[in-house]
């Protein structure tokens, strides 16, 4: 028995490891999927609209060159996020026996929309120059309509089990009955939730993409492309760095009645109180909360907009339902952290720039906060998951389901967990390796037509058309 035991528990360790590390190579990767078509959309309509021919010539270059940035990070996350989909099934096939009809549209209306997504993207690159202007423009809408809707999907699912719905439990029996597909996607919790990871997707997007420029132009590349580049892509992060703040709040509000442990574990509280002050810092070492800085009653209305708001203590819940404290409650002070420092580079670039206009494009500084920021862009992301998935445990599916009971019992976790990192391993090192040879025939001639990845070359698409002709 303690033999059988230790096993699981290893599987349990493996299977969690492989869930994390294909889920925080993927979001990141998602979040590319969602928002860089709305940036693509923003250049080529300006290079459609816009009256000085060389604006409108730079912002539909720099358009066709994202997108075909856009198709190699398409084909790697197609990988990883076609990985993590079957993950779900075979490393917790206990959870999918039996929610699986519960919670099954949402997967298959995700790969719908992803379908959608990478034929209006192949559409959108064979179609420059065959094309009429504006109905090559619209072909984006649905690629950005699709990313998003399929991010809503996804969401739905982990909204899903943070917060199940949809379904009843038979007396008798305890199995899962009257299930409600549809209630079980717009769950309580879906709404905040999918808006808080679709915001995220333009800021990380929008940090990461403004950061490559920010280093272009450390290394003196200060032409229209790389201001153009950088401003779009900055703007994006902005807007979205500034709402995330309030978005995050309000989405919290509903764990001191949906998730007690995850609140208790976030806001690092003992006893259950209100009047409960928010704490800077601190850790649970031995039973009890040291190191942490209280600020008096801004807890409660953190947690539910009033003094009056109750956040739930750690000594209050039951021990074999606790979350790892100390991993969740520094994953949420690190979300906190990077999304308010993302504010602060936002803040100080556009205050310099009004002070001292294109002059801030040459600040060693500010363009090193902003490369900066894509880091923390990054950090918060992975981090809010973190805290996200990590404060739910041990529920795979709060309340219903425990996360060791869903586990696999195949032994061979540890084999496919060392598989994963190697294939994940290799898709970086190649998506690198594309992405960085691409930008360095541009840098190398600006009036290079590149090919589309892995199509025909130019000269070959000539010799096409004279053999036609």
């Amino acid at each position: 028995m303690l033999i059988a035991a230790q096993d699981v528990a290893g599987e349990l360790m493996a299977a969690r490891y492989q869930m994390a590390l294909s889920l925080g190579f993927h979001i990141v990767l998602s979040c590319f999927g969602v928002a860089l078509p709305a940036l693509i959309y923003v250049l080529h309509r300006r290079g459609l609209k816009h009256p000085d021919p060389d604006v409108a010539a730079d912002s539909l270059a720099l358009a066709k060159k994202w997108a075909k940035v856009s198709a190699v990070l398409l084909a790697v996350g197609a990988v990883s996020g076609t990985v993590l989909s079957f993950e779900l099934g075979l490393l917790f096939p206990g959870m999918m026996e039996e929610f699986g009809d519960v919670i099954g549209l949402p997967f298959a209306l995700e790969g719908i929309a992803f379908f959608l997504e990478a034929v209006f993207i192949g559409i959108y690159l064979y179609g420059w120059d065959r094309l009429p202007p504006k109905v090559h423009l619209r072909v984006l809408i649905p690629i950005i309509g699709s990313g998003a809707f399929g991010t809503f999907c996804i969401i739905a699912v982990n909204a899903f089990m943070n917060n199940p719905a949809g379904f009843s439990r038979d007396p008798a029996t305890g199995d899962v009955i009257d299930v409600d597909p549809l209630a079980a996607m717009f769950n309580n919790a879906v709404w905040g939730q999918a808006l808080h990871m679709f915001v995220a997707t333009y800021a990380v997007t929008g940090f990461l993409v403004a950061a490559v420029y920010a280093v272009g132009m450390r290394k003196g590349r200060l032409d229209r492309r790389h201001k153009m580049g950088f401003l779009v892509a900055f703007t994006f992060a902005t807007v979205a760095a500034f709402s995330q703040p309030g978005i995050g709040h309000f989405t919290g509000q509903r764990l001191a009645e949906d998730q007690p442990s995850k609140l208790a574990a976030f806001e690092l509280a003992e006893e259950s109180e209100d009047r409960a002050p928010f704490t800077i810092g601190g850790l649970w070492i031995d039973g009890e909360k040291r190191f942490g800085f209280d600020i008096p009653w801004l807890g409660s209305i953190a947690s539910g907009n009033s003094l009056n708001q109750v956040v739930p203590g750690i000594n209050d819940i039951p021990e074999d339902e606790r979350p790892p404290i100390n991993v969740t409650r520094v994953a949420f002070q690190l979300m906190i952290a990077a999304g308010t420092a993302m504010v602060g580079i936002a803040a100080w670039f556009w205050w310099r720039r009004w002070r001292v206009g294109d002059a801030v494009f040459t600040e060693k500084w500010t363009l090193r906060a902003v490369i900066a920021g894509a880091g923390l862009s990054v950090l918060a992301l992975e981090a809010g998951w973190t805290a996200t998935e990590v404060g739910r445990q041990p529920w795979i599916v709060y309340g219903e389901m425990r996360t060791a009971d869903a586990v696999t019992q195949n032994s061979g976790v540890w084999i496919s967990l060392t598989a994963i990192v190697i294939l994940y391993a290799s898709m970086a090192v190649v998506a690198t390796k594309v992405i960085r040879g691409m930008a360095r025939r541009w840098r190398e001639s600006e009036d290079v037509d590149l090919p589309t990845p892995y199509g025909p070359s130019e000269l070959q698409r000539s010799t096409d058309q004279v053999e036609v002709g």
